[in-house]
């Protein structure tokens, strides 16, 4: 199981990554009910480097981003989940609308988003751009949803 750390514990594991000569590639979201999307996406992202960290919004922020209702399940079984996946080498909670202060911490070589972005669309293409990192589109076709599997229980 990968670890869930501190951003700053995060920043210690990546120096000590680069200095091995590793590439980091970094993956976020809210991955309230894990679906077949959500590891096509991280499988998809741990191709792009040789170590893989995923970024996982806290309950408040899901609760800005998705409105009332959401998280169904609280930011550390979240985080825990993600954390068992193979492909995943590193888990950390982060507060806010977007990923932006883990990726100015942190610099991954690659930025990995979903299909439901390009890479021009991606908000955090600028600041992944200014400290010289790429990003990158990953995961199959946005044919998987959490809110498509929260309304089909709903109506069952």
């Amino acid at each position: 199981m990968a670890p869930i750390v501190s951003l700053a514990d995060l920043v210690m594991l990546v120096a000590a990554d680069r200095a091995a000569g590793r590439t980091i590639a970094l993956a976020n979201g809210v991955f309230d009910l894990l679906h077949v999307g959500h590891i096509r996406y991280i499988e998809g992202a741990k191709r792009e480097a040789d170590r893989l960290i995923v970024a996982v919004n806290d309950d408040e922020s899901v609760r800005a981003l998705k409105g009332e209702g959401r998280p169904v399940m609280p930011q550390a079984d979240r985080a825990e989940l993600i954390a068992a996946l193979r492909a995943v080498d590193y888990v950390t909670v982060f507060s806010g609308r977007t990923v932006t202060e883990v990726l100015l911490r942190v610099k991954p070589d690659v930025h990995c988003k979903g299909t439901d972005y390009t890479v021009e669309t991606v908000p955090e293409r600028p600041i992944v751009q200014s400290y010289g990192g790429r990003t990158a589109i990953v995961g199959d076709s946005k044919d998987h949803s959490t809110r498509d599997l929260l309304s089909k229980l709903h109506t069952r």
